[in-house]
């Protein structure tokens, strides 16, 4: 995907997220611990601002940005952070900046936050029982980003262990495959983009109806096991 849709899909994204912070931000957020909406918030926001230190001062210790308690002040901030990122991310994506994983690019932060913000504007939705289908391309580059970028930094962190073998993915409304891990695939896990970014995030069932197994599922399932995603 390119810099200018992501970008874009940034901004979308950023845009929706502000909009559910008028409702109730105390509402629970499954899938993240004891966080309410308000906690949610403050986790894409302050990642806003360290991303674009990353690329402004090309620093990788900008502290936490804590988020004001007060729920009156959550949606002028949310929004002000959400205009620092997309402007220090508007330029040359081959630009350098500081990164957490190669490459050192502007274009790592572009993708990274796109993605990020995607799958936290789901679980802002979900905290409010309305969530929605995620955009089946960037869901995919979504699904890309998960083995190229954040499993590999996992695994270097000791959080999951190295894959044994290989795992298929196949995104059946994109046509589009991925492998995980070596060898040749010992198991296929299909289904809909956004349902397999979804279940990589831990946000869905690696049993759900929406996606289907063909070969070892037992060991398909000990390669997703772990803690893959941040």
């Amino acid at each position: 995907m390119d810099s200018h849709s992501l970008l874009r899909h940034l901004r979308d994204e950023l845009g929706t997220f502000r909009g559910y912070l008028d409702r109730d931000v105390g509402a629970p957020v499954e899938h993240c611990g004891a966080w309410t909406l308000h906690d949610l918030a403050e986790h894409p926001g302050g990642s806003n601002l360290f991303a674009a230190a990353a690329v402004t001062a090309q620093r990788g210790d900008h502290p936490a940005t804590p988020a004001p308690r007060d729920p009156s002040e959550l949606p002028r901030w949310f929004e002000e952070t959400s205009r620092t990122l997309p402007t220090a991310l508007d330029t040359d994506p081959a630009a350098p900046a500081w990164t957490f994983h190669p490459p050192g690019t502007v274009g790592f932060w572009q993708r990274r936050r796109a993605l990020e913000t995607l799958v936290h504007r789901w679980d802002a939705e979900n905290a409010l029982g309305a969530a929605r289908p995620l955009d089946p391309e960037l869901a995919g580059e979504g699904v890309a980003e998960v083995f190229d970028t954040l499993a590999p930094r996992q695994v270097a962190r000791g959080r999951a262990h190295p894959p044994r073998s290989a795992l298929r993915l196949t995104a059946t409304d994109l046509g589009t495959p991925w492998t995980y891990g070596p060898g040749a695939p010992v198991a296929t896990l299909a289904g809909p983009a956004d349902h397999l970014l979804l279940l990589l995030w831990g946000r869905m069932s690696h049993s759900s109806a929406a996606v289907t197994w063909h070969g070892d599922r037992e060991t398909g399932l000990e390669l997703l096991s772990g803690t893959l995603t941040p």
